[in-house]
């Protein structure tokens, strides 16, 4: 039997496979809870949802020790330059979940104190809607998450995006269109 016959194992595996399988099994969370979606974000972490499964348990006070930032709640002019500080400080990669309608469109508060969706601070990766979302549809926006994370999705997409980097001309980010999560329809 020769080597080129052996499916892929824990020797002949590709090291891709399994740097998308560490950075899966180790995305660590910081803390960025704004509103009453903090709430929700906390009870995911509690012992009825047990973020612990997905390797998540401990939610990091600092940025340097985070590669997952959950925006859970509305952001207010003032708190848009901390939030962007907060994601720059993070270690690469870094990822984005937009917890609630107000982090993701600013919700019913259509009005000039508050940004009209996280996206145009920090590139989003992932939506979970609602107001508020339950814990169950924050572990499937980190679930999917997960998959994008396996199967490189992201690392297409940022390659392909513009830069992560505030513009000169307008101090904006330009989104493009990430996935949304549907909760209850199947891929």
């Amino acid at each position: 039997m020769a080597l080129e016959d052996l499916q892929h194992n824990f020797l002949t595996g590709r090291v891709e496979d399994l740097v998308r399988w560490a950075r899966r099994a180790s995305v660590w969370p910081a803390t960025f809870g704004l509103a009453c979606c903090a709430i929700e974000m906390m009870a995911a972490g509690g012992a009825d949802f047990d973020l612990a499964r997905y390797g998540m348990e401990v939610f990091r006070n600092s940025p340097r020790q985070a590669d997952l930032m959950i925006v859970a709640g509305r952001v207010s002019q003032k708190m848009a330059p901390v939030l962007r500080q907060v994601y720059d400080q993070m270690a690469e990669p870094k990822y984005v979940i937009s917890m609630g309608v107000c982090a993701s469109s600013g919700g019913l508060f259509n009005n000039y104190a508050l940004v009209q969706g996280v996206d145009q601070i920090v590139p989003v990766d992932v939506y979970a809607p609602g107001c508020p979302p339950s814990p169950e549809t924050l572990m499937h926006a980190i679930l999917t998450l997960h998959e994008q994370i396996r199967t490189g999705e992201i690392l297409q997409r940022r390659r392909t995006a513009t830069p992560t980097h505030l513009r000169e001309a307008d101090q904006h980010w330009t989104p493009e269109v990430p996935v949304a999560v549907r909760i209850g329809t199947p891929k």
